[in-house]
């Protein structure tokens, strides 16, 4: 944020309503050295003051931070790449919330699978064992993705396992 750039663009709005630093500081209830200062850019607006600030001049209080008005065309362009960006993330979550359904769904079967060999006795002998210890180990290892994913943790596995994909 530059401050003497925001100072030069109110100056130029002060000029524009053709008013002096002593009837803004009057319409602003704060002093005349206080409007000096943000000219000067040695000094910024309080919030509230930004809010009357952008009020009194009919801007936005982004193009005072900004110190420049925007277009319209580029307000527009703004809320289009606002939209897109907002659609993709979106997509994106109900892409990974469709993802932990299918792990978590997977996972309660899993433990169903296990439960009935349990509950029959046929996890204790032979190929049934086998499946019924695939089946718990698959449900504990299903828990631990989730749990893995919903900590976001698994974004900072992917940046890793990225990173050492690219140093080869």
């Amino acid at each position: 944020m530059d401050q003497k750039k925001i100072g030069m663009f109110l100056k130029e709005f002060r000029k524009q309503k053709g008013i002096t630093q002593e009837g803004l500081a009057e319409a602003l209830s704060v002093s005349n050295r206080s409007v000096s200062r943000w000219k000067t850019g040695s000094n910024m607006p309080d919030l509230a003051v930004l809010i009357e600030l952008a009020d009194y001049y009919e801007v936005e209080i982004g193009e005072i931070l900004d110190g420049e008005r925007k277009s319209k065309k580029m307000e527009k362009e703004l809320e289009e790449t606002v939209l897109k960006v907002a659609d993709y993330s979106n997509e994106e979550r109900a892409r990974k919330t469709r993802r932990m359904h299918a792990l978590f769904l997977a996972g309660v079967a899993a433990f169903i699978l296990y439960m009935l060999l349990d509950l029959t006795g046929l996890a204790d002998s032979g190929c049934t064992e086998a499946i019924a210890s695939f089946a718990l180990g698959l449900d504990f290892g299903l828990m631990i993705v989730g749990v893995l994913y919903t900590s976001l943790s698994i974004s900072k596995i992917r940046a890793f396992k990225m990173r050492l994909l690219q140093k080869r």
